[in-house]
């Protein structure tokens, strides 16, 4: 799969995606990230990819022109084809979920635009991008952050990235549940022992035991996700 992350800080990349899976994935080549700084599409002398908002108010907005010319290169260079997807981060958009995740999985290209200062002129919103996403109800400083935690998501799902896709099954979420306490060695550390069930053997016993904690541990935690969900 291939990122496509237009930014005004493109340097903010080079970190998060340096060790760990990712890297190892980006040098496979199961997955790419580009990023492409906004700035080298605005024709004005400064290179501003902001101005102030029509009716007044605080801060700028961010300019239609070179967003939109970002991604027409995109497109006219065959970086991105019919299979992709255009997203505007934002905190007015679809809340971020596994099932969201499991859901852009299918495309070929996944295009984030990464909003700063007072947002992004609606025009880029309304006919540029295909649907906005938010990753919480909180506000960050721009859509950089939450570009990676979805690319983070998203690319563990593609085939090839997590070494063992039972792993996957196996996730907190992956069921609608939390996942169960999981313990190793030592047996018994600081007199806190690991549960005798786990040292059975008994794999049925072993499975029961995981969906009941998982269960109880969703109940205490996070109530809401018990809501619909026929366990």
């Amino acid at each position: 799969m291939d990122f496509h992350v237009l930014t005004i800080f493109p340097e903010m990349f080079d970190s998060p995606f340096s060790s760990g899976l990712i890297s190892k994935a980006l040098v496979k080549g199961l997955v790419r990230i580009t990023c492409h700084d906004i700035r080298d599409y605005s024709t004005d002398p400064h290179k501003s990819v902001d101005d102030y908002p029509f009716g007044g108010g605080p801060g700028m907005v961010m300019k239609p022109e070179p967003i939109f010319s970002a991604v027409d290169d995109l497109h006219s260079s065959n970086r991105i084809g019919s299979n992709s997807r255009v997203i505007v981060m934002s905190p007015q958009g679809r809340l971020f979920d596994k099932n969201i995740a499991k859901e852009l999985t299918q495309y070929d290209e996944l295009v984030f635009i990464c909003g700063r200062y007072e947002g992004i002129d609606d025009r880029v919103i309304q006919n540029l991008a295909d649907e906005e996403i938010s990753i919480g109800n909180y506000i960050l400083n721009g859509g950089e952050l939450a570009s990676m935690v979805i690319i983070d998501s998203v690319s563990r799902l593609l085939p090839g990235v997590v070494g063992s896709e039972e792993s996957i099954l196996q996730d907190s979420l992956s069921d609608g549940l939390l996942k169960y306490p999981q313990y190793t060695r030592p047996r018994s550390f600081r007199g806190m022992d690991v549960p005798e069930v786990l040292l059975s053997g008994n794999h049925k016993i072993i499975e029961k035991w995981r969906k009941d904690k998982s269960i109880k541990k969703t109940n205490k935690k996070r109530p809401d996700l018990m809501i619909g969900n026929d366990v």
